[in-house]
């Protein structure tokens, strides 16, 4: 079978076309059309299509700074034509030129066209801007050889700080405080998002990842930080350490965590490009207003927000926004429904009574009984516990922020401990009451005295097992005799009974312990 040559329109391979098929190709190819989808669309040969797509990457020019050039300048770039060598000194200057302007470039606001024209200032018979860009990508394209990134929609959203910070007067004090600056892009569409947030750390920059998703309405498939330590723990070329919380996070939102490689500016030019733009359209139309709270400031970041996504881009009739609506919004996964929360870790050891202590709230919550005396890891959030024991999830409980109280679930105790989990102050005084009124008052000093729950609770059960040791009548006396002395715990109890104090008569009125600043009250020991 003959393979015949692919003609479309007269356009043989590898031919020169005119520049409107030129543009054609590139928007095309910009929109992430493949090479064949483009020969059919626009009638030019798959190998011509191909050539100038080449052409393209070898450039290294964004499509929207070609697209501001003419047909002639564009044809200059693309067209293979014989070239008069420039004369050499005035090449020579330009290149020298070229080290200084690439530092300049990473200036907040710094473009090529500022340092074309600074150029020319001191370069009468120099190169013009057309020339110039050619010869800048040139030299740029040899000093700093890089791999051409292709971002496809809903597949990341790039973060970052900016260097630059803005600032909130208190109004009160007239205090000038220095507030972050947090950017998002998405790389498909390049829809952004910016806030102001008072710090970096973790906190602060897990909840601006969450506002950028939400500004977005829905999450991509990872998200690439930089190596802050709020994400990046430990960096590495080949598989670096996520900081627990933020990798938590970006599961949570079904996002993997792709950090951008150190030393790598490519891995996040987008989102050093969208903070730049930051400084242009956001940073200088803040300059000399005065804001008295972030909430307000994020207030007017958001108005010049809108008004940059809805901005078309140079060269083109669309907008960041038109062009997520169209092509990327419909492909970022949908919100999970809950908030993330921040979960803390610590290790605690199983008590006897198969409970841990979160320490921070001073309460007690269960595990199964067979960990007891063991060490587990206790996660927990806003609202939540997590118990693991070796990666196992063994318990889970809401967060109860009172303090000497316990949460138990019955199914983590043994069958002899489960009388336990049903102790509370109005058992032992129903339980008492029946016994005799002042039983009852002692028992209610009892749980009053005693500064943790359990240990009033095993206190009482002592105390009302005397009633079936001794009887009800040696019990009441007993509690009398003790209420009289101010003591209130099992222990006085007992040594009544046992010297058989509450069988005689109490002769004399205890003596009163004198009062005076370094003697120590009954508080100091309850």
């Amino acid at each position: 079978m003959l393979c015949i040559p692919e003609i479309y329109e007269g356009f043989m391979a590898n031919q020169n076309i005119d520049m409107s098929k030129l543009r054609q190709i590139l928007k095309h190819y910009m929109h992430h059309q493949g090479t064949r989808t483009i020969r059919d669309l626009t009638g030019v040969s798959r190998n011509t299509v191909k050539k100038y797509i080449a052409q393209f990457k070898a450039l290294k020019t964004p499509w929207d700074e070609l697209n501001k050039l003419n047909d002639k300048a564009l044809e200059a770039l693309f067209i293979e034509e014989p070239i008069v060598p420039d004369p050499p000194e005035r090449q020579k200057a330009l290149y020298s030129f070229f080290p200084a302007a690439e530092k300049k470039l990473k200036y907040p606001g710094m473009t090529l066209q500022k340092l074309w024209e600074e150029y020319s200032a001191n370069h009468i018979d120099g190169f013009q801007s057309t020339g110039f860009y050619k010869h800048y990508k040139l030299w740029k394209g040899r000093s700093h050889p890089s791999m051409h990134m292709v971002h496809k929609a809903g597949q990341k959203m790039f973060v970052d700080f900016a260097g630059k910070t803005l600032q909130v007067v208190d109004n009160q004090t007239g205090e000038v405080k220095s507030v972050e600056v947090f950017v998002a892009i998405l790389g498909a569409s390049q829809l952004t998002f910016v806030t102001a947030v008072e710090s970096q750390d973790m906190e602060d920059f897990i909840r601006c990842c969450e506002l950028a998703l939400h500004y977005f309405g829905g999450a991509p498939v990872a998200i690439v930080p930089d190596n802050l330590k709020s994400a990046v723990t430990k960096s590495s070329r080949y598989e670096p350490r996520i900081n627990e919380n933020f990798e938590a996070f970006a599961e949570h939102y079904g996002m993997a965590v792709l950090p951008a490689r150190v030393y790598k500016p490519k891995d996040k030019s987008l989102v050093e490009g969208a903070v730049k733009i930051a400084y242009n359209r956001i940073y200088t139309n803040l300059h000399g207003r005065e804001f008295t709270s972030i909430v307000d400031l994020n207030q007017a970041i958001l108005l010049l927000l809108e008004n940059h996504n809805t901005t078309p881009f140079h060269g083109r009739t669309y907008s960041r926004k038109e062009q997520f609506d169209e092509m990327e919004k419909q492909t970022l996964q949908p919100l999970h429904p809950m908030r993330f929360e921040m979960r803390q870790t610590t290790i605690v050891t199983v008590m006897k009574n198969g409970h841990v202590c979160l320490h921070s709230d001073k309460h007690y919550y269960s595990v199964p009984y067979d960990l007891i005396g063991k060490k587990v890891k206790l996660f927990y959030s806003k609202s939540k516990i997590e118990i693991y024991y070796k990666y196992d999830l063994k318990a889970s409980h809401e967060r109860i922020k009172s303090p000497h109280n316990y949460t138990t679930d019955r199914a983590h105790l043994a069958t002899f401990n489960l009388h336990i989990a049903d102790w509370n102050p109005e058992r032992f005084l129903t339980e008492a009451g029946k016994i005799h009124p002042d039983v009852k008052s002692y028992v209610n000093q009892v749980l009053r005295k005693k500064a943790h729950p359990e240990q009033a609770y095993k206190s009482c059960q002592g105390i009302l097992s005397f009633a079936k040791r001794v009887g009800h009548d040696r019990l009441i006396r007993a509690c009398q005799r003790a209420h009289l002395y101010g003591l209130y715990h099992y222990r006085a109890i007992e040594n009544i009974l046992l010297r058989n104090l509450d069988q005689t008569e109490i002769e004399d009125e205890p003596t009163q312990m004198p009062t005076h600043d370094n003697i120590r009250g009954e508080e100091y020991y309850t």
